[in-house]
């Protein structure tokens, strides 16, 4: 298949969350170089994650900044040069808005109701995307299940547990996610009572301006009732960050997913630092309808 281009972007939609008649809009741009209708999107920066991409890329080329919702199918597709491009794609609302200034990259955008951006369009595949996003809810809410960060070895900590702290790597990586987790917009912090747990979340909930509440059920050798605090925690419809440790996590994917209709992963697993992100119907019963991991 020959060299692989990244690439990330988003389908930003405003408007009735639901079937509306009247609605939603969507945006789509005019590139002058090409004189294409397409989706905000670009390649994936050396080193950059691809929520960061899809976020960045948006701003770029459209002014708004993007809450990322449900994840859409990745798009691949050959290059003129024999390489081939691969594109993730998330449905996406705006949450802020810059000014829009045309220039040489993206010259207009327009919001558009869906029958019209789908005659606007350039590519089939464009046109493929946009009816995926009609075709299931738009309206969601995130739950993140995030392991806590790098901390070093048990066996090389001599106090008690629980205050066994976040390493160097650790650190760098409870830095890293407070520059990442805010893609998904604000959300509320549940932690496990450890201070790993609570110092991996901590940068994201400054940033947030929001306060880390510690939870017994997500705590090793806490009360037990982790799944069942999850789903209590789905139930209000508030977005929200789980922090908490390896042993409980591939339990709570496991139950969340066997709870609220989603098919289990093989791997429900995560490495030090790492989230799953369950996208939720935004009303009624909660239900998945997006499953993510991410390093």
């Amino acid at each position: 298949m020959g060299e692989v281009v990244g690439a990330a972007g988003t389908l930003l939609w405003r408007g009735p969350g639901t079937g509306a008649a009247d609605g939603p809009e969507i945006a789509v741009i005019h590139r002058p170089r090409y004189d294409d209708w397409t989706f905000a999107k670009g390649k994936v920066d050396p080193g950059e994650h691809v929520l960061r991409a899809a976020v960045r890329e948006t701003v770029e080329e459209t002014g708004i900044v993007p809450r990322l919702g449900r994840r859409l199918p990745t798009v691949t597709y050959p290059l003129r040069d024999g390489r081939t491009k691969r594109v993730d794609w998330w449905a996406a609302e705006p949450a802020a808005s810059a000014s829009f200034t045309p220039n040489e990259e993206v010259d207009e955008v327009a919001w558009l109701t869906p029958a019209r951006a789908a005659e606007r369009l350039s590519y089939s595949h464009d046109v493929d995307l946009l009816r995926e996003l009609l075709a299931g809810p738009r309206t969601t809410r995130p739950l993140i299940i995030l392991r806590h960060a790098s901390a070093g070895e048990k066996r090389s900590w001599s106090e008690p547990d629980e205050l066994r702290p976040l390493d160097e790597r650790g650190r760098a990586q409870a830095t890293a996610l407070a520059d990442l987790l805010p893609c998904y917009g604000p959300a509320r912090v549940v932690s496990s009572a450890t201070a790993r747990c609570v110092d991996t979340a901590l940068p994201y909930a400054r940033r947030a301006r929001v306060t880390v509440v510690t939870d017994e059920a997500f705590t090793v050798g806490g009360t037990g009732d982790a799944v069942e605090r999850l789903l209590a925690l789905a139930a209000d419809r508030v977005p929200t960050i789980v922090c908490t440790h390896g042993e409980i996590v591939t339990e709570l994917v496991t139950g969340l997913c066997r709870e609220l209709g989603e098919k289990v992963p093989e791997d429900p697993d995560l490495p030090k630092g790492g989230f799953w992100t369950a996208q939720l119907t935004g009303e009624g019963a909660p239900a998945v309808v997006s499953l993510e991991r991410h390093d």
